[in-house]
């Protein structure tokens, strides 16, 4: 249930303002919700079109979920590491971590899945060893436990801030500072909810460190270390401080004057403690073909 408050745009339209509002949802399957009458407003149904007002009491039954079997599909994996309880992939941009609905095909787990003979089962049948996740079009480093010991173990390293995690990000604009932390809290985007952003409501507490590698006049590639892992947090923290991501549709501009599919932000390196042994690692994954294209460019240009 959700009511309408102060923010919400003057005279959205039903189906636009839920699209908004539920997590992985379509326009069309928000509409197949109001046709099967599992939407009222003020305990009345309405039709897709109705214009929501502030006060407003907006309902929705939300169909249980289908008990889907996640298939180990034959994709190919580029592996940094493996052993019996961990392994280690530098996931390309594009791929999604894990199955989630209407696409149960193509991610890392599917992947995963026809590689191990077996992964942790914590996170259940839809996330079979993944312990922490990058968006589908953020390259890199990622590792996956095998078993629940090294699930558990992993999980905690994440949480307390013991693993480290390094990205490389070019961003617009020409950033002055040669280092700087981004201590901002993030969290749903109050008007568009398929977004995140720095706000003080319902949020949580976000830190990420930064050093600028190269500038480039109009452009600078930046390390990025995360002290906390929230959504989109890299992504959410440049755009803040005026410096988006290049690529990214969702929090910069919308057209790239290179040719990248998504945001040109990379996972480089991963630290952690090895589940089972306590041995430090480091893993370390190189820039992929179409960053190093964009950074050739502006080297060239530089230059």
């Amino acid at each position: 249930m959700a009511v309408v408050d102060e923010t919400v745009i003057p005279n959205e339209r039903l189906d636009v303002f839920l699209t908004n509002r539920l997590q992985d949802t379509t326009r069309s399957f928000v509409q197949k919700l109001i046709r099967d009458k599992q939407v009222t407003v003020n305990a009345k149904e309405a039709k897709a079109n109705y214009r929501v007002q502030p006060g407003d009491i907006v309902k929705v039954v939300l169909p249980e979920p289908k008990i889907v079997d996640v298939l180990a599909e034959d994709i190919p994996l580029d592996i940094l590491y493996e052993d019996e309880d961990i392994i280690v992939v530098n996931k390309a941009r594009g791929m999604v971590v894990h199955p989630a609905a209407g696409n149960y095909k193509g991610t890392l787990v599917n992947a995963l899945l026809e590689h191990c003979t077996n992964l942790s089962g914590i996170n259940g049948e839809i996330r079979p060893g993944i312990v922490h996740r990058l968006d589908k079009d953020t390259s890199g480093v990622m590792v996956a436990a095998k078993n629940d010991r090294a699930h558990v173990s992993l999980a905690q390293q994440i949480k307390n801030r013991t693993a480290g995690r390094i990205y490389w990000a070019i961003v617009q604009g020409n950033i002055k500072e040669d280092t700087g932390t981004i201590h901002a809290p993030i969290g749903r985007h109050p008007t568009d909810r398929k977004k995140m952003a720095v706000t003080f409501t319902n949020s949580k507490e976000a830190i990420t460190n930064f050093t600028v590698i190269t500038r480039f006049g109009e452009y600078t590639l930046v390390e990025c270390k995360l002290l906390t892992g929230r959504t989109h947090q890299i992504r959410v923290h440049m755009a803040y401080i005026g410096h988006p991501v290049v690529g990214d549709p969702k929090y910069g501009s919308p057209k790239s004057r290179f040719s990248i599919e998504g945001q040109a932000l990379h996972a480089k390196k991963l630290r952690l403690e090895h589940p089972v042994t306590g041995q430090e690692m480091v893993f370390e994954a190189p820039v992929p073909e179409d960053m190093q294209s964009i950074l050739n460019s502006l080297q060239n240009r530089k230059g």
